[in-house]
């Protein structure tokens, strides 16, 4: 399933807002990935079209089982890399800014031994 970086970090932020919250509106979305509303409005109309969420009469956004895969995915990649950072030494801001970053490229086979790695340790 290809899908954009952005579009990954759309559905991951959505994930996690309803984590803490409960509820997610594009303006949190908004305040939590540091983007205009009217960008946000952009990307949550793509996301709906390509069926990753769903809005309800009062516009609080839903993932799909199709995108709470893929933001379950990126989120559970974030989190072992920070960890392993910081098992490296790394501290926790620098770990979560640099695992951002590497959870869109690294490979299937680096993640597990990645995961392996944080098992041990």
């Amino acid at each position: 399933m290809n899908i954009h970086e952005s579009a990954e970090d759309y559905l991951e932020a959505i994930l996690k807002i309803r984590e803490e919250k409960g509820n997610v509106r594009s303006i949190d979305i908004a305040s939590e990935l540091g983007f205009s509303k009217p960008s946000v409005s952009i990307a949550m109309k793509r996301l709906r079209e390509n069926g990753y969420i769903t809005m309800d009469d009062t516009n609080l956004i839903y993932l799909t089982e199709k995108g709470r895969r893929i933001a379950t995915k990126i989120y559970t990649r974030e989190k072992e890399l920070s960890l392993f950072l910081q098992n490296l030494g790394v501290s926790a801001d620098t770990a979560i800014k640099d695992a951002c970053k590497m959870e869109h490229d690294i490979s299937e086979e680096t993640f597990l031994k990645v995961v392996e790695f944080n098992q041990r340790v």
